[in-house]
């Protein structure tokens, strides 16, 4: 299943991509916070911790370029928390971030699940805004969420 808008095409998964999908992710969290020990795991074991566990992984793909990507982790057969969503400082402002959004949206919708969650922090404005734009509604965040830097949990029912 792809989704092509002028030169973005989103990609599943491929091995090839794994150093993109922690390269991206270790750029964004080193610009807005810190990696902390749950994202390295994920991040460089991203296989094991993902996708042999039943989650998914997308590329935004800009010619040969990886610019951005995203992960579905699995929750249970019907929920699963976005995570791990970046874009290359190169290409923000390219909307490339919607079109990841809106085929996460899509999938999850056509995988048939009940509800998409994800923790962000609401210093990152413009990543809330778009959440909301895409129907995504803020949901009490647990005392100890599971990453640290996260002040807000929102979800989507599909």
């Amino acid at each position: 299943m792809m989704n092509t808008t002028n030169t973005t095409t989103i990609i599943p998964f491929d091995p090839q991509y794994a150093k993109d999908f922690a390269r991206l992710n270790v750029e964004w969290l080193e610009k807005y916070f810190v990696v902390e020990p749950l994202d390295q795991q994920l991040l460089e074991q991203c296989e094991e911790t993902i996708i042999a566990k039943g989650g998914y992984i997308f590329f935004a793909k800009v010619g040969d370029t990886i610019a951005g990507t995203f992960s579905l982790i699995k929750l249970n057969e019907k929920k699963y928390e976005l995570g791990k969503m970046a874009v290359s400082p190169k290409f923000q402002g390219q909307k490339i971030g919607q079109q990841l959004l809106e085929h996460c949206i899509a999938f999850a919708k056509n995988e048939g699940w009940t509800e998409v969650i994800l923790y962000s922090n609401t210093i990152l404005e413009s990543a809330i805004y778009i959440y909301k734009k895409f129907g995504f509604v803020e949901i009490p965040i647990e005392a100890d969420p599971i990453y640290k830097r996260s002040n807000i949990k929102m979800k989507l029912e599909l």
